[in-house]
């Protein structure tokens, strides 16, 4: 009796896809190439997922995953920055045997702003996590913020990371720390900002809601209209 070939998973196509990614230009790749690596038809391609853009986002939820996955227990009583440094290099780690493919598709995608666009989605999303796993929390009003941030601070470290060579990762370590540096100070302002405009913004939501009830009012006191759709005159029933 023959055996059952296994069908390849989702990991497997994003495994297909980083390693073409280490050897050819990213705007190079086809999905017949990402089937033809995985070993499956297009059908089953597309099964899967329905762009090769997709692929990349399931290799970032499968990083997610790996930084979730880890413990920044001992650094509970620490203070946010150092949780936010170890969750980083966690991330940076797990990021590390696909660097080669990483560079060539970060070369590519800076000088395309739709994909661009869509990739800072997929890592607003991620971020959410990793916040998370610092204690870092996302859902006051500056939650947007502080995500949007997260990204740019790690984007530019990757940028030093993509060149730094040295095991111990170096300048790597001392480019995020220059990168939080900044984050720290930008956050400071924000806050500061958010204070100040606190009354305004209090007054501004006040006005909104009386405007709203004034709405929902009027629109109880209008005369019913008919079938027709012309308003009916209550003097027409003397």
């Amino acid at each position: 009796m023959a055996k059952a070939t296994k069908k390849p998973s989702r990991e497997d196509i994003v495994e297909a896809l980083m390693k073409l990614a280490a050897e050819r230009p990213w705007d190079d790749i086809e999905i017949n190439d990402v089937a033809e690596a995985a070993g499956i038809s297009l059908s089953e391609f597309r099964e899967a997922f329905p762009s090769k853009g997709a692929v990349l986002g399931s290799f970032a939820r499968m990083i997610d995953l790996k930084v979730l996955e880890g413990s920044s227990d001992d650094l509970v009583g620490e203070p946010a920055r150092e949780r936010l440094f170890d969750v980083y290099m966690r991330y940076i780690d797990a990021l590390t045997p696909y660097k080669a493919s990483l560079r060539r598709i970060a070369t590519v995608v800076r000088t395309e702003p739709l994909t661009l666009a869509a990739l800072n989605q997929v890592a607003l999303n991620s971020h959410r996590f990793l916040l998370a796993a610092a204690g870092i929390p996302t859902e006051d009003g500056l939650g947007p913020i502080k995500l949007q941030g997260s990204v740019i601070t790690l984007a530019r470290t990757l940028e030093t990371w993509f060149e730094d060579e040295d095991p111990q990762l170096a300048k790597t370590m001392a480019r995020l720390d220059r990168e939080l540096n900044n984050a720290e100070r930008f956050m400071q302002r924000a806050e500061d900002l958010r204070r100040v405009t606190a009354p305004f913004r209090a007054i501004g939501q006040a006005l909104l809601d009386g405007r709203s009830r004034m709405r929902r009012r009027s629109k109880r006191d209008e005369p019913p209209e008919d079938m027709s759709g012309e308003t009916q005159d209550p003097a027409a029933a003397i």
